[in-house]
């Protein structure tokens, strides 16, 4: 009896064991769902992932998912040349120092100009066989020149496509094809303590790998918010080694898929001190996606004003903000998409499509991944009571309608036409004036300065903004801006490069 118990038991472990075995295989060799690319074929940096050759020895062995990223990350090399006048209506702040301008020391005064080249460099990422390339918009923010270079060498010169400010992504093109490129994973599915690898260019050094682990997501460092008003933030954070030179190169995981954008470093010295900071890529996916149909990013917004992330606790109590799980909403923009949805002041957002959001970060995240016109579930709680609504986004402007790019968006001022009362107080047929300049535009660069009124551009009369539109539609190159400043005789002229990145 006790024999054929142990046949028994022989027979029913193996038959566990075979269908065990079978099921494995059957999974195993099943096909792997990625986003997709538009792409024929899987490139071939890829191969040891699916030709059966990948003998890896578990997950801390990332020989494979290097081996995909190396061909597929370029080096980018951008050259600016500011061109500059010297006939400011202010003198250089150095002469209050030394008591003489140094454009008239280097024998550059009064109406002269000069070029300065400036070199720079940073990281990109092949996302498609025809060379399409991701990189960070600081990386090629105002480049008259940039230059790829792939992993073998070959360098090819790149147009800038677009860009974004906001999330601090770009989009350049080099003439090529059938080239390597990275496929897309998911973002939201990344977990801190998961292991990734940052793959760049930093210190002008070759093709560099370096690993680490997620250590936090949803972090903020409003460091954007010196290029534009309404940054995006939502950054993953890790331990992974990025040094000036990464700015746009890949965070990837262990399965190759590209899971962020490098783009920013905490340090207290400028190099690595152990925390580096990573667009999730699918913001990139949606802003690439837009800039390449639309020219220009399609930004959703709820219509909302909510804490600072990093507010003390003196200041929440000030403004009567209670602590909770979840994003205040500190006021409600009139006739936005939360105005329209019934939140007010005092609400606490506390999930988005049911992913709960505790911090403004979070939420900007996951609403960065919408377009307007798109519809959310909304979470909140309101006196203890927790509701969900449907939340239709809206742009900036308030609607749900396409937003064009404007020639007058690239020059990175506020541009506003002269009112009838300016007109008849400064004697004047018309004209723009530049009510602010942004840090890092075209016009920060130049010697321009807030206050000045545009008269001509090219030497046509310039009388409002659709004017000074039109005119720079049509101009390229390094176009000649005249004016005046309210309260200094004569009239200033700048040069002004509108750079093409070509």
């Amino acid at each position: 009896m006790k024999a054929k118990q142990v046949v028994a038991v022989m027979l029913i472990s193996a038959s566990t064991a075979v269908a065990t075995m079978w099921g494995y295989n059957h999974v195993a060799s099943g096909k792997t769902y990625f986003y997709s690319q538009d792409s024929g074929k899987v490139p071939a940096n890829y191969a040891k992932f699916f030709d059966g050759e990948n003998k890896g020895a578990g997950p801390a062995d990332f020989t494979d998912a290097a081996s995909a990223a190396i061909p597929a990350t370029v080096h980018i090399k951008t050259k600016t040349v500011r061109t500059v006048s010297n006939n400011l209506p202010h003198r250089n702040p150095f002469s209050d120092l030394f008591g003489i301008d140094p454009d008239d020391f280097f024998g550059q005064g009064g109406q002269g100009m000069r070029s300065m080249p400036e070199m720079a460099s940073g990281s990109g990422v092949i996302i498609s066989n025809d060379g399409y390339i991701v990189t960070n918009n600081h990386v090629v923010d105002g480049a008259d020149e940039v230059t790829v270079t792939l992993s073998n060498r070959k360098s090819f010169k790149a147009k800038v496509v677009g860009s974004d400010p906001s999330s601090d992504i770009a989009v350049v093109k080099i003439d090529a094809q059938n080239l390597p490129f990275l496929l897309y994973g998911n973002s939201d599915d990344v977990k801190v303590g998961q292991w990734v690898l940052a793959v760049g260019y930093p210190l002008t050094l070759e093709t560099t790998v370096t690993a680490g682990i997620v250590s936090a997501k949803g972090r903020t460092l409003d460091i954007n918010r010196r290029q534009s008003q309404t940054p995006i933030e939502s950054f993953i954070q890790t331990d992974a080694a990025v040094n000036p030179g990464n700015s746009g190169g890949p965070l990837i995981n262990t399965q190759g898929q590209l899971i962020g954008i490098n783009s920013a470093i905490a340090s207290p010295t400028g190099s690595y001190a152990g925390y580096s900071f990573t667009i999730p890529v699918n913001i990139v996916k949606k802003i690439v996606n837009d800039i390449m149909k639309f020219g220009t990013p399609q930004r959703a917004y709820i219509g909302i004003q909510y804490p600072s992330d990093n507010m003390s606790d003196d200041q929440k109590k000030e403004q009567g903000i209670k602590e909770g799980d979840g994003v205040y909403v500190l006021d409600v923009t009139a006739d936005g998409a939360a105005f329209h949805a019934g939140l007010k002041k005092g609400d606490v957002i506390t999930k988005l499509d049911g992913i709960p959001v505790t911090t403004g970060a979070e939420m900007v995240g996951l609403i960065a991944t919408h377009s307007p016109g798109e519809k959310v579930n909304l979470t909140y709680k309101r006196d203890g009571k927790e509701s969900t609504v449907n939340v239709t986004l809206r742009n900036y402007s308030g609607t749900t309608d396409v937003v064009k790019t404007s020639v007058l968006d690239k020059l990175g001022a506020t541009l506003e036409t002269l009112s009838k009362k300016e007109l008849t107080d400064l004697d004047l047929k018309g004209g723009v004036k530049v009510k602010a300049i942004q840090e890092n535009g075209i016009m920060d660069r130049s010697r321009i300065q807030e206050g000045f009124i545009i008269l001509k551009v090219n030497g046509q009369d310039v009388k409002n903004k659709e004017q000074l539109e039109a005119i720079l539609q049509k101009a390229s190159g390094t176009i000649k801006l005249e004016g005046v400043f309210p309260g200094y005789e004569g009239v200033y002229t700048y040069p002004l490069r509108l750079s093409n990145g070509e």
